[in-house]
């Protein structure tokens, strides 16, 4: 997950922010203060991901500090996050090269979603892995091409989103994929946000591919992160 940096000088919201985020399982570093705020997300070895920045902010604006920053790390992505709702505010941050913009009061998801999306844009781009067309896990196999999974020789019942999940999850194996990545790309950005819908479905994933559903060996929770793939298995055809 990621390291976000958020600089907010309102105690209330300020540890709203910092419990919602770390409810996301992101590491979060917290300031009151522009001067604060830039020292801790331009400070050597801080490495943040992402700031959360105020404009209404003591010692320095939230302007100010932006520039600070870009001053630094031009490639930092920065969310303005501001009571302030006037055009002139976001030409502003927009001309300073903020990231997004969020004017308060906002929803705890949008504010999540927001975050996801502007941390998704500053991910390099990395060349695509081939496309699994049959998988073998232990003594199942998957025909992603016909969308079927086989156990012990028999073809089981199982729905074609709990596959895509599967075959998602293969695309980022051997790394800690969030319930929101998950979303995204099974479900669609547009859906209604239920992640305990992935949860029921990585039981039943569990319970076709695993040996011992109840001590996975290979589809493993990573709590308060997301799930990881081992790569305890074999693609038998691949394309791309």
């Amino acid at each position: 997950m990621a390291t976000i940096v958020v600089v907010e000088d309102e105690w209330a919201i300020r540890a709203g922010l910092v419990e919602l985020l770390e409810g996301q399982g992101h590491r979060v570093i917290a300031a009151a203060t522009g001067p604060d705020g830039l020292a801790c997300a331009t400070a050597p070895g801080a490495r943040p991901d992402l700031v959360l920045l105020d404009v209404m902010l003591p010692g320095m604006n939230g302007f100010e500090v932006l520039r600070g920053i870009r001053g630094t790390l031009p490639g930092l992505p920065v969310i303005m996050v501001t009571a302030k709702g006037q055009e002139a505010d976001r030409v502003t941050g927009f001309a300073l090269e903020a990231d997004d913009y969020v004017v308060k009061p906002f929803s705890p998801l949008e504010l999540l979603g927001r975050i996801q999306a502007v941390l998704r844009r500053s991910q390099p781009v990395l060349p695509s892995r081939p496309e699994v067309t049959s998988l073998r896990i232990g003594t199942a196999t998957v025909h992603f091409d016909r969308m079927e999974l086989e156990r012990d020789g028999q073809v089981q019942n199982v729905p074609v989103r709990a596959l895509e999940l599967l075959r998602c999850l293969w695309r980022h194996r051997g790394t800690v994929v969030s319930r929101d990545l998950l979303m995204d790309e099974v479900w669609g950005r547009d859906a209604v946000r239920n992640t305990r819908t992935i949860d029921n479905y990585i039981v039943k994933l569990r319970q076709w591919i695993e040996p011992d559903p109840l001590a996975p060996a290979t589809l493993h929770t990573v709590h308060g992160a997301g799930y990881r793939l081992d790569v305890a298995c074999t693609p038998s055809d691949t394309t791309g």
